[in-house]
């Protein structure tokens, strides 16, 4: 069994179709699967990251509205939630403030919220509002390791300015 002092729970939500899962595998595995299918019911990856060595798991959930009954369970213990939407398709940003209700109702009051916009198809870049924290798009996919590294360093300070 692996030694670490804490295990964050970050929980990935969204629509489905905006890059969840290809956010989670480049952390994780450190590559973007090419047509990665919809993720049925939950599915989680751990990764141990260099932060004094401790662990933070990673939980990926569907985005279909069919699955929200299943993912709503995860919200109640997370450290961590992930808004994820594309960039390039407006709809799912204007589903945002119904995963930010959502979050509101199952999740602890002091979860950790981050927005990432995400950018899975090369065509033309979109007018959406420019508020996003992190942008990530395959070419450019530092910024993956960069946002969970900024996740578990910041829960990692609250864990021991609580303790």
């Amino acid at each position: 069994m692996d030694d670490y002092k804490f295990l964050f729970k970050v929980v990935l939500v969204g629509n489905a179709g905006v890059g969840k899962t290809c956010l989670v595998r480049r952390f994780t595995q450190g590559l973007f699967p090419p047509g990665q299918g919809a993720t049925i019911g939950v599915d989680f990856m751990i990764k141990t990251v260099e932060i004094d060595n401790e662990k933070v798991k990673i939980w990926d959930t569907a985005g279909q509205e069919r699955f929200r009954s299943i993912t709503q369970s995860y919200y109640r213990s997370a450290h961590a939630l992930i808004l994820v939407y594309d960039i390039s398709c407006q709809p799912t940003f204007d589903c945002l403030p119904d995963w930010l209700r959502e979050i509101e109702e199952y999740a602890s009051n002091k979860v950790l919220r981050v927005l990432v916009g995400t950018l899975l198809t090369l065509g033309p870049r979109s007018s959406l509002p420019s508020c996003t924290a992190l942008a990530l798009n395959r070419p450019e996919a530092e910024n993956v390791e960069k946002l969970f590294m900024e996740i578990a360093a910041e829960l990692m300070e609250v864990m021991y300015s609580t303790s």
